[in-house]
């Protein structure tokens, strides 16, 4: 095993140094390592970039006129390299006979994490001019992170990674910063992209001797007001309603290393991404909770996508909800004012999470789906409670 004091590198593609502060919320207080990078593209690292996307990215859909129309074409995956089509096969009931349940996940025969370190890389948090510090612009998904892994609604998961003990997902105890150009070396524009994502991935990695494969998840942080497109036209852009299709999306890079496991979260508190009003710790803080829950327990469940590797768990069958994971199928939604049929110019769309208690703490995170309940359940046993940890 690694130790889980980072190693020290110094390359052309990132450079370090290291400051100390305490953790946020009273919670969680806790001396916290901070790593500062600043990630300058060479054409070595775009290289590695570019040709590292073997699978696809799964999205998350935003409550925008192009996320609710992508989710109803039920476009949640893109295809990002040169991987083909999602891998059939399931040792589920879609072929066999019995009570078939329409929400039932089906297995792949590809990887799932039995247990992982979660990095936190936040994003040129000390050059923009809305936030500047961690509390400021995302709350403290370290230890929001840290509350999930020791409660029990994170065994929700249990049955499909067939792994049971607890606090085997922990949040590193390192905030890595980075510092990025502001011009994409891709695009050519303030708008990044997915190479983008995968290039700050590689270079944290590789400057710091952090592992690669199934038991590590690294979640990209991106300050308010930052957009990024997961494909052409596909975007996180609260600015451009025509291509804001997604609020966060989870995938695979094959880097030198191998598999490497990363989300994508951009700034959540947002029409079309942020939670209903009212919930325990503020939209601000919950929406980014919400989010970045069910992109983790959908990289926990189904890292690898699709592409070129076999997949986990998702849905197979062709009954409106073909391709979703483990999370999207419990993603609900409130709207204000209730439309007579559809979302309206002057209706309100919010993610309507569960009020549930992690390890002591109250938060509003969505629920999963558990194949054991056959429906969508906030812990092991199925309903709404089991997420007191």
């Amino acid at each position: 095993m690694r130790s889980s004091r980072f190693r020290r590198h110094t390359l052309t593609a990132a450079t370090g140094t290291v400051a100390a502060f305490l953790a946020l919320g009273a919670a969680h207080a806790q001396q916290q390592r901070v790593i500062k990078l600043t990630v300058s593209p060479t054409g070595y690292t775009q290289y590695v970039a570019s040709h590292a996307q073997k699978g696809a990215v799964h999205l998350m859909p935003a409550n925008t006129p192009a996320g609710l129309a992508a989710k109803r074409l039920g476009r949640f995956d893109m295809n990002m390299g040169d991987g083909g089509q999602p891998f059939g096969g399931s040792d589920g009931n879609a072929d066999g006979g019995g009570t078939r349940y329409p929400g039932d996940l089906q297995y792949h025969g590809g990887h799932v994490v039995r247990s992982a370190r979660e990095y936190l890389i936040y994003v040129n948090m000390a050059t923009n001019s809305n936030c500047n510090t961690v509390a400021t612009c995302w709350g403290d998904p370290q230890g929001f992170l840290q509350d999930l892994g020791n409660s029990n609604f994170i065994h929700v998961v249990d049955q499909y990674v067939g792994a049971h003990d607890g606090d085997r997902y922990r949040p590193a105890r390192e905030a890595i910063e980075v510092t990025y150009p502001a011009t994409s070396p891709y695009t050519g524009t303030t708008e990044y992209s997915d190479l983008d994502m995968q290039t700050i991935v590689y270079a944290v990695t590789t400057a710091l001797g952090l592992p690669s494969g199934y038991h590590a998840i690294y979640d990209v942080f991106l300050p308010p007001g930052q957009d990024e497109c997961a494909g052409p036209g596909v975007c996180y852009s609260p600015d451009d309603p025509a291509s804001f299709y997604f609020c966060a999306y989870h995938g695979t890079s094959e880097l030198p290393a191998g598999p490497t496991l990363y989300t994508v979260e951009p700034f959540q508190d947002v029409g079309g991404c942020s939670v209903r009003p009212n919930t325990p710790n503020g939209a601000f803080i919950d929406s980014t909770n919400n989010v970045l829950s069910h992109e983790t327990i959908e990289t926990i469940t189904d890292p690898n996508v699709a592409g070129a590797w076999p997949t986990g768990w998702w849905n197979e069958l062709d009954n409106g909800m073909f391709g979703q994971e483990i999370g999207d199928e419990c993603s609900f939604l409130l709207i204000t004012p209730p439309p007579p049929t559809v979302p309206g110019p002057n209706s309100s769309v919010y993610f309507d999470p569960s009020n549930v208690n992690l390890n002591g703490n109250p938060y509003a995170i969505q629920p999963e789906y558990s194949n054991s309940a056959h429906g969508c359940a906030t812990g092991p046993g199925g309903g709404d409670g089991w997420g007191n940890g």
